[in-house]
């Protein structure tokens, strides 16, 4: 066994014993979801945070997530590398990009104790870079071709066509590569068109604006709560907006530590997206969530969160916590919710309009929260109730070991829900019973 191995056992014992004291202290909160969520007060963890990661095992044979009453589903595809993203090209072919967190030198002991921690839990490690089709040509539900649609890219996430050229969100910028119909491998050299700065929050989703027009990126913090600076920070933690006619990037609304998922609201043509808030105050605290984004909105990050809640940890800025806009919708504490599609009303059966969410699951909290794919209702271009699960079941009940975690979710070409799972290595796929 390696000394990383035994190590990360060690870390986990250790960790338990942080986990089991801060639960008998702090309780079980009420989990922080909904437009008004009661969130527990902040209880700095310190220099030895909470980390708590199950180990990532895969589904056995014959092994499913649970679904909601009235929902089925199947592997799409499975054997993938870590896939993180979909998306559908016009004529029905689904894309996925394959990429993960790239293993890094840590900078201290603590920092080797989460490097360690999470490639026991399979988040980080080596990255496929590359994009892969998936054609379900009998219509059966399964994809029977896969081809390896672009490769050597540098951790790609986003995705999106528009008249003829196909965009990538790499870590590192937004790179466009000629597309013809039907076609199921690129070849051709990409264009970089902006750079974005890699690393911390690596992920890079793009959203086109209805009108094929502009690009939407979010892209994440460096760090927590900008532990190295401001300065590092600029031109992160925000959503940009490039120009597809005159080549110009820039910050649509900022304040945002990782917004990852992107969508629009088709009622009002709000632009909506998920946000990981913040690690280190607590179970509850603050939770992640889903919000509308206006331009030139600050949403907090890193000065307060929720309804201005101030960080005592970060050295402050009044003016920007008095201007900071609170969120529409709670999704608890740590959930890592990242992917994000509007769901018409009908696209399952007995659901309504909203959102559906790929929750990819919690580290730092003592009772592991996420790893789902819920749905929030929404009435009048707001959300509307408390949410509802579409699958679950990627946890074991003891939370020692995750058959999967939810990332990207989409409606693929034949109205079913697919959605990524990149411990799993399968595209799930969801329609009634």
């Amino acid at each position: 066994m390696s000394f990383s191995n035994v190590f990360a056992q060690f870390v986990a014992l250790v960790g338990g014993a942080a986990v089991a004291v801060r639960r008998m202290t702090g309780g079980d909160p009420t989990p922080a979801w909904g437009a008004a969520p009661a969130i527990p007060p902040a209880k700095d963890q310190g220099v030895i945070p909470t980390l708590k990661m199950p180990t990532a095992q895969g589904w056995a044979p014959g092994q499913l997530p649970i679904t909601a009453p009235g929902l089925k589903v199947n592997a799409f595809a499975r054997d993938l590398a870590h896939p993180r993203w979909i998306y559908v090209l016009p004529n029905g072919d689904v894309l996925v990009a394959e990429a993960t967190s790239i293993a890094r030198k840590p900078r201290d002991i603590f920092d080797y104790a989460k490097v360690t921690t999470m490639r026991r839990a399979a988040a980080m490690g080596e990255s496929a870079n590359r994009i892969t089709l998936l054609r379900d040509a009998d219509g059966d539900g399964v994809a029977e071709i896969r081809e390896t649609f672009l490769e050597n890219l540098n951790q790609p996430f986003g995705m999106v066509l528009i008249d003829g050229t196909f965009y990538v969100g790499n870590t590192d910028g937004i790179v466009a590569f000629p597309y013809e119909h039907g076609q199921t491998t690129i070849t051709a050299p990409g264009r970089k068109l902006c750079d974005f700065k890699p690393g911390g929050h690596w992920t890079r989703s793009l959203l086109a604006s209805p009108d094929n027009k502009k690009i939407y990126c979010g892209v994440g913090s460096l760090s927590n709560i900008a532990d190295n600076g401001m300065e590092v920070e600029e031109g992160r933690a925000c959503i940009q907006v490039y120009d597809i006619e005159t080549g110009e990037c820039r910050i649509f609304a900022s304040g945002l530590r990782n917004a990852v998922g992107l969508a629009w609201e088709p009622n009002t043509g709000a632009l909506w997206t998920v946000v990981n808030e913040r690690d280190g105050l607590g179970d509850e605290t603050p939770p992640d969530y889903l919000t509308s984004v206006v331009e030139g909105g600050f949403y907090g990050w890193p000065y307060c969160y929720w309804d201005r809640i101030v960080d005592d940890r970060v050295p402050q800025d009044p003016e920007k916590v008095a201007s900071a806009i609170t969120p529409d919708y709670a999704l608890g504490g740590h959930t890592a919710s990242l992917g994000l599609c509007w769901l018409p009303a009908g696209t399952l059966p007995g659901f309504p309009d909203g959102m559906a969410i790929g929750q990819h699951g919690s580290w730092n909290r003592s009772k592991l929260s996420g790893y789902a794919m819920v749905f929030v209702p929404f009435e009048n271009g707001k959300p509307s109730g408390p949410p509802r699960d579409i699958l679950t079941g990627f946890l074991a009940p003891d939370e020692k070991v995750s058959y999967g975690r939810p990332v990207g979710v989409t409606i693929g070409p034949d109205g079913a829900v697919l959605m990524a799972d990149d411990v799993g290595d399968v595209i799930w796929r969801v329609t009634g019973a």
